[in-house]
Parts: structure tokens; sequence; C-alpha cells
């Protein structure tokens, strides 16, 4: 068997809260993320040195992150103006959320969305954290109340994700790969977890295709090693295909 077909579905969707915050912090350094996750910036060596993409796979990957994301921002700039539009008469607040992610080899970056929470998001956090549905290491909760009203269209079809095209084009994430954790997911990491901060971030893959609504995190990090180690320019293209099939699928939260 080929392609997506081989592998099991049994993966998780990232669930990280979406908290909305008026203007980003500056990103912490290196040695700064260092001092709060034990493990360290860098991939282990013994991990590094497993199965994994090649140099040349890296150069093929890249070239078509760069062309797919500049046809897609450019393509899509009206929507991307309409939804910003819809997002600032729907709720007070940045048509943006910007949140500091960790990426590959344990960069920090800021990852972009659009913001789909109220306000007062993060204030509201803690009152929601017993109500937590996924394992202890994400957070999901089902009928957000903070998520607004036009926040609930844009999860639904995944569209809250457009403005990482952006992020693609700076060189921070992939058009496909392992979804970027934020910090306080990483200080969680066991050693073999690390693994998925081997290669760059990613819009899509096949936690998002294949295992989204499966609470396991070991599932979830699973799903995101079997990538790494079988990666090929065709299961890129066919997780991209299979990811338009999820989100015009509206089955996303």
């Amino acid at each position: 068997m080929s392609g997506l077909g081989r592998f099991e579905a049994r993966g998780s969707c990232m669930a990280t809260s979406d908290l909305w915050q008026s203007a980003p912090s500056a990103p912490a350094s290196s040695t700064q993320w260092a001092a709060e996750v034990p493990a360290g910036t860098q991939v282990p060596e013994a991990l590094s040195r497993a199965k994994g993409i090649s140099l040349s796979g890296l150069a093929l990957k890249r070239g078509v992150d760069v062309v797919f994301s500049a046809m897609t921002m450019v393509l899509l700039f009206p929507v991307f103006l309409m939804i910003a539009l819809a997002i600032k008469l729907d709720s007070p607040g940045p048509a943006l959320y910007i949140s500091e992610r960790i990426g590959k080899n344990g960069r920090v970056f800021r990852c972009f969305k659009f913001r789909t929470m109220v306000r007062e998001a993060e204030e509201k956090l803690a009152a929601l954290l017993p109500r937590n549905e996924r394992d202890a290491v994400l957070f999901k909760v089902t009928h957000d109340p903070r998520v607004t009203g036009f926040g609930h269209i844009l999860r639904r079809y995944s569209l809250d994700e457009l403005p990482q095209f952006f992020n693609v084009l700076r060189g921070e994430m992939s058009v496909v790969g392992p979804r970027p954790p934020v910090a306080s997911e990483v200080r969680e990491y066991s050693h073999s977890h690390l693994r998925r901060l081997e290669v760059l971030p990613g819009i899509t893959g096949l936690w998002q295709v294949q295992g989204r609504h499966d609470a396991s995190f070991d599932s979830y990090v699973s799903l995101d090693v079997t990538y790494i180690e079988n990666w090929s320019l065709a299961l890129d293209l066919k997780i991209m295909a299979r990811t338009l099939g999820v989100v015009l699928s509206g089955t996303g939260t």
C-alpha cells in the first residue's frame, strides 16, 4: 500500500488555546527558551541521525512551499481582506492573532492566524482548564465560549490558518509538517517527542487529514514521526489534496 493509505488513522489534533493579545511580545532568544525548556533548543543528535528528510528532499520541499504559498497569497488576497474586515466588524480587537511558537530545532517564531477569540480570552482560560478534553499536554474544549461568532466559521473551515502562508514564505513553517507547539507544551515533552522539532512545522499534516479528532497526545506525536520518516513529495501533495477536502467539508473546530 502506498501514500496515505499505509498510515493508520491514529493521530490527534493540535489543540492549544488561541489566546488574543493586543500586540505580540518580543520573541524569546534560543537561550531564554532553553532556560524554560530543560530539554534544550536543539534536537538531540541521536534523534537527528534517525531516518528523516534528506537535504535534497528539504530543498525540493522548500521550493514547493515558496511557489505554492506565493500563489495562494496572491490569489486569495481579496479573501484575506474580506476576512479581516469581517473580524473587525464582529468583535473588538485586531484582525490578526500573533503567538510565539516553537519551530525547527527549538527556534521561537511569531505564528500568524486570523483572530477567532474575544479580547478577554487569556483571562478566561483558567476557568476552562477543568473542562479540557485532551491529554494534559494539549488543550481543547468543545463549544469554547471564548470563540466569537465569526470565529466559529473561520475555525470550521480552517480559514484562520491562512495567514500562516506568510510564515512559510519567511522560512519559519512549511505547508506540510507537524503543527507548531507553544513553549508550555514542549516543556512536557519526553526525549522521543523532540523528534517533532527536527523539521519545520506545517500548516497541515497527517494529523489533520487522518487523526484530527483523536484526543491522544501519543498518537498525535506518532503521526508526526511517521510523516518525518516516510516523507516524499508525493506524500506532501496527497496530504495537501486531502486537506482541501477536509476544509471544504467544514469539519474543523
